[in-house]
């Protein structure tokens, strides 16, 4: 099976000044925010719902799925598209005002069938999102300047994941009640959280088209879009895929299988460790849902700082070495978080965590775009964020069981979870990929 590979002719792509880099990833911000709402709420509106602990990892089951079968075929449609709004620009737009609608929606959730359902959605329309900004960047920055735009978006995703986690406790610090519900027993704070949230995702997105048009891209005769045409690029593309990227979807496979254990398990595991209990109704379990979301943002805070703290340290060591780094100290950081009892010790092993944030957001896809060819961007980064979602779907049926063989002791998870990161770590080191300029 084969197909013609020359859908467009390679732009080199532009030097671009730091804040024009800045105005085209704003829009990045806004689609993390969603991301970073599910993080720091979905577990815990489950439990709100009447989810056991044991079943949390199968009712997250949305996002590697959806991610699985939607980002692979957006990136190769984004890749044989010429509108005249660009290659990339009409997918990011659709998906964000999607992931606008389910985050209104779902603070509203008066069931967890319904709650879960909107989750799908939510995940099928950030992925639509996700992917064809990761191949803007690299269609619109030259070589020598991709590692730059990637870490920005790192920056970008700590900053509003920050916000995320930390609105519930800033409407608290403001005044308004922790105990409050809505209709459905979810806590009101959520709901304004997700609203703000659905304003952000649009409102962000609209900047970035408005301040950087993208380059156009020329096209040959014979380029269809079509599913079936896209279905071949996909095939074609892992049968040709580089040795680099092979090597980097071994390191991704532990690196998200710890994430995701992480942000299914970490509330419940301050809750276990602080106060004795797992159970939704116990007023000390919001207690530590908001704890959960402080020390998120703060993780989330020194990914946005490290975004940029990180760039020098580009060319002394390369981004494989540096993400080895980075995953040690945010392996280790979850590790000792079950063992700490002092909530603001906790910010300790944060500071390594957000290091790994923000390298894991940046450095790998800087990897990635010096080991494929470019007029088949959208495709590989397609491919490449399935490396993402394979991980989860492994943690998702393997957790359910292990929950029970760790002593069904939620703060097992996150030591598994920080062994897991720091083994990723490690694989970063055997990474090799071309050189580009500095």
């Amino acid at each position: 099976m084969t197909t013609d590979h020359r859908i467009t002719r390679e732009a080199p792509g532009r030097t671009m000044r730091l804040g024009q880099i800045l105005n085209m990833n704003v829009g990045f911000f806004g689609i993390q925010f969603g991301f970073g709402l599910q993080q720091g709420n979905m577990s815990p509106i489950y439990k709100y719902l009447g989810a056991d602990d044991a079943s949390l990892p199968v009712l997250w089951l949305a996002g590697p799925v959806t991610g699985l079968l939607i980002q692979p075929l957006i990136g190769a449609l984004s890749d044989r598209t010429t509108s005249r709004f660009g290659r990339r620009t009409p997918y990011f737009v659709v998906g964000a005002l999607l992931c606008s609608v389910c985050l209104f929606v779902m603070p509203n959730s008066g069931t967890l069938w319904m709650a879960a359902g909107l989750l799908w959605m939510l995940d099928a329309a950030a992925n639509v999102a996700m992917e064809p900004y990761r191949a803007f960047v690299n269609d619109m920055l030259n070589p020598a300047q991709r590692a730059v735009g990637y870490m920005v978006q790192s920056a970008f995703t700590g900053l509003s994941q920050t916000a995320a986690y930390l609105i519930p406790s800033f409407l608290i610090l403001m005044g308004m009640r922790a105990d409050r519900m809505n209709a459905h027993g979810l806590p009101f704070i959520v709901e304004i959280a997700f609203t703000v949230g659905g304003v952000v995702s649009v409102a962000s997105v609209a900047w970035s088209v408005y301040t950087t048009r993208e380059a156009p891209a020329e096209t040959v005769t014979n380029a269809p879009i079509s599913i079936r045409a896209a279905l071949v690029d996909v095939y074609d593309a892992v049968r040709d895929m580089p040795a680099a990227m092979r090597q980097l979807g071994a390191m991704m496979l532990f690196q998200w299988y710890a994430m995701f254990c992480y942000w299914q398990y970490v509330a419940l595991s301050l809750s276990r460790t602080l106060y004795g209990t797992t159970d939704a109704h116990d007023p000390h379990f919001l207690d530590a849902v908001l704890l959960s979301g402080r020390i998120g943002g703060f993780y989330n805070f020194i990914a946005f700082v490290a975004g940029f703290a990180l760039l020098p340290l580009l060319p002394k060591f390369g981004p494989a070495r540096l993400h080895t780094g980075a995953l040690l100290l945010g392996g280790l950081g979850i590790a000792v978080v079950p063992m700490i009892s002092n909530p603001w010790l906790l910010l300790v092993p944060m500071v390594g965590l957000g290091l790994a944030w923000a390298s894991m957001m940046g450095n790998p896809y800087a990897m990635l775009s010096a080991a494929i060819p470019q007029a088949r961007t959208g495709v590989y980064m397609g491919i490449f964020n399935t490396f993402i979602v394979i991980p989860m779907l492994v943690e998702v049926f393997s957790v359910r069981a292990l929950y029970r063989v760790l002593g069904n002791d939620p703060r097992h998870i996150l030591v598994l979870a920080g062994v897991a990161l720091c083994v990723a770590g490690l694989l970063a080191l055997r990474v090799r990929v071309p050189s580009v300029p500095a």
